[in-house]
């Protein structure tokens, strides 16, 4: 069952709490998995089983997301902001340079992560920020709409559609390139995650500018990405490769933004293989 920690964070007005939801399972090396935007720590649902069985895995729901609070007054959304109340989780969870897997904008945090020195290895499913201006509004647009969509269907409207493969389709196949395999209660649970995330508005402004640009040569890197991948398309795991040129690329072969759901047992042992 899910469990809530509560650790100290600086903020300008002082030491602060944070709260964070989190899934932890098995025995072994810790692995910290972090989703993407307007998303929930169930996102690993599909992989988490397998991964446990040779690790510690500990799937987090991201400040302002899912079950988590919002981040503490005076902490911003942005790098600056996430990052330090990470490295606090970590060693609250007494976790000390665990490995990280992250989605979307858990790819981009797990890149970061790695740049800091915080983690021993990084495994990235299609990070954020590798994008050009025209993708990144592209991207935007379609996370926006899907947030309008999910704010806007009623719940009982929500629970009817996902009860049919072509509902699943229609409320996730954005981000799904198999959302027939999605249950019922996956996409009912994570589209009111998406209509309720209160740090949605916030963290999508904070990826408004920017791009990926830093090397980490100090620690494995795995840069994978799903062929089918609707929101970041492929050709932008080329550029991570360009700006990382010790990563390892991965593609991911029928796989959608969010893979862990479309092939569970590759997206594992891509993660498997890049901490090992």
């Amino acid at each position: 069952m899910p469990a809530t920690i509560s650790f100290p964070v600086a903020t300008p007005g002082g030491p602060r709490t944070a709260r964070v939801v989190h899934e932890r399972r098995g025995a072994g090396r810790p692995l910290v998995l972090l989703h993407g935007i307007g998303h929930h720590w169930q996102a690993w649902q599909p992989v988490l089983d397998i991964l446990a069985v040779d690790r510690d895995v500990i799937a987090v729901d991201l400040p302002g997301f899912g079950a988590s609070e919002t981040l503490p007054d005076g902490i911003p959304y942005d790098i600056d902001g996430v990052i330090p109340v990470l490295g606090a989780l970590f060693e609250a969870l007494g976790v000390e340079r665990p490995d990280v897997a992250g989605n979307s904008l858990g790819g981009l945090l797990a890149l970061e992560l790695g740049r800091a020195g915080l983690v021993r290895s990084v495994t990235a499913l299609a990070p954020a920020r590798f994008w050009t201006e025209t993708e990144r509004r592209y991207a935007f647009g379609v996370l926006s709409a899907m947030r309008a969509g999910a704010r806007a269907l009623p719940p009982p409207v929500v629970a009817w559609l996902a009860r049919g493969a072509a509902g699943r389709a229609a409320l996730t196949g954005t981000i799904y390139a198999r959302p027939g395999r999605r249950s019922p209660a996956a996409v009912v649970a994570e589209t009111r995650a998406l209509r309720e995330a209160p740090g949605f508005r916030a963290t999508l402004a904070a990826g408004s500018t920017g791009v990926f640009t830093h090397d980490i040569p100090d620690i494995p890197v795995t840069i994978a990405w799903g062929t089918r991948d609707r929101v970041l398309p492929r050709r932008q795991g080329v550029r991570a490769k360009r700006v990382i040129p010790g990563a390892r690329l991965v593609r991911l072969p029928g796989c959608g933004h969010v893979p862990m759901n479309d092939d569970p047992a590759l997206v594992a042992r891509v993660i498997l293989d890049g901490s090992s």
